[in-house]
C-alpha cells in the first residue's frame, strides 16, 4: 500500500486554498488487490461532511419521489448530479474534483463527467460483477481546461445523439468515483458493501475485498476489463452514496484495451 496526494491536479497544476481546505488529511491509500484502487476514510473535514450529509437527506426528504431506477435489473435509484447542484452536493461537479481524481488516478481524462447520488432501500439484492469499461456519449465538444461537461438531455448517454443535428463525442468511463454518506452507525453484518473481485470465473464468483459504506469514504478506481465490482446486497438498513465516472476519449481505450473489451450496458 501506498499513499495517494490530495493536493495536485492531473496536469500538476495547484488546486486552489477554498478547494483543499474541505479536506480531512492529504493522504489516501493506494492499494493493489484484486485489482488497483485507492481507498480513503474520513475524507472531508467534519464541517464540511455533515454539509453534504444534510443536504443529501434534504432531497431524500422532499425530493423522494423523483429518484428513478439507476439501471435495468438493480436495485438502486437515484437523480443525476446535474440535479443537485444547487448546494455543497455541487462539489462533484467541479473541474477542480475532477482534476483530483484524474490526478491520484494518473488518468488525463476530458472533463466530461456522468453520476448520480444512489439509494438502494433495505434488503436490497446483490448486483452482478461487472467493470464500468463502457460506452459513454457527450454532446458539445470537449471541454476547456477549467470547465466540465455533463451529459446532453439531448444525446443519449449510451447510444449517442437523439437527433442528426446534434453534435456527441463517443467516450469511454475511465475512472469510477464512489464516495459513501448517509449511512450513520454501519458495521460488520449490516451489509450493503462494495464487493470487488480478482476474477469472476465459475457460476458464484466469490468477492476478494468488501469495501463498507462507510460515512466519509470512498473508493476510486480505474476502468478496465479487470475492475469487476457489484453492490453486495443484503443491506439491513438504506445505502446511500455518490457514484460518478469520469471519461477518456474511445480511440485511447481501443488503443489500451482492444475494441471487444468495451462493453454495451
Amino acid at each position: 500500500m501506498t499513499g495517494a496526494g490530495v493536493a495536485g491536479g492531473v496536469r500538476g497544476r495547484a488546486q486552489p486554498a477554498w478547494f483543499t481546505e474541505l479536506f480531512a488529511h492529504r493522504r489516501w491509500i493506494r492499494r493493489t488487490r484484486p485489482f488497483p484502487h485507492i481507498y480513503a476514510r474520513d475524507v472531508f473535514a467534519a464541517e464540511f461532511y455533515e454539509r453534504l450529509a444534510e443536504e443529501y437527506t434534504r432531497i431524500r426528504r422532499e425530493r423522494g419521489t423523483e429518484f428513478r431506477a439507476t439501471a435495468v435489473n438493480y436495485s438502486a435509484t437515484g437523480m443525476t448530479l446535474a440535479e443537485v447542484r444547487d448546494g455543497p452536493l455541487a462539489l462533484f461537479t467541479t473541474r477542480e474534483w475532477h482534476d483530483l481524481v484524474a490526478g491520484v488516478t494518473g488518468i488525463a481524462a476530458t472533463g466530461d463527467v456522468e453520476g448520480s447520488v444512489h439509494n438502494h432501500p433495505p434488503g436490497s439484492p446483490g448486483g452482478w460483477p461487472h467493470h464500468d469499461l463502457t460506452p459513454a456519449w457527450f454532446g458539445g465538444p470537449e471541454p476547456g481546461p477549467d470547465e466540465i461537461r455533463l451529459p446532453d438531455p439531448r444525446v443519449a448517454l449510451k447510444s449517442g445523439p437523439i437527433s442528426p443535428e446534434v453534435r456527441a463525442r463517443e467516450l469511454v468511463r475511465a475512472v469510477a468515483v464512489m464516495f459513501y454518506l448517509g449511512n450513520p452507525g454501519w458495521r460488520p453484518g449490516d451489509g450493503g458493501e462494495t464487493a470487488l473481485y480478482a476474477d469472476i470465473a465459475g457460476p458464484t464468483p466469490y468477492p476478494a475485498l468488501l469495501v463498507p459504506p462507510l460515512d466519509n469514504s470512498m473508493v476510486i478506481f480505474e476502468c478496465t476489463p479487470r475492475s469487476w465490482h457489484t453492490f453486495a446486497g443484503g443491506n439491513t438498513a438504506e445505502r446511500n452514496s455518490v457514484v460518478m465516472w469520469l471519461h477518456r476519449p474511445k480511440n485511447e481505450a481501443v488503443l489500451r484495451w482492444g475494441g471487444d473489451n468495451i462493453v454495451q450496458w
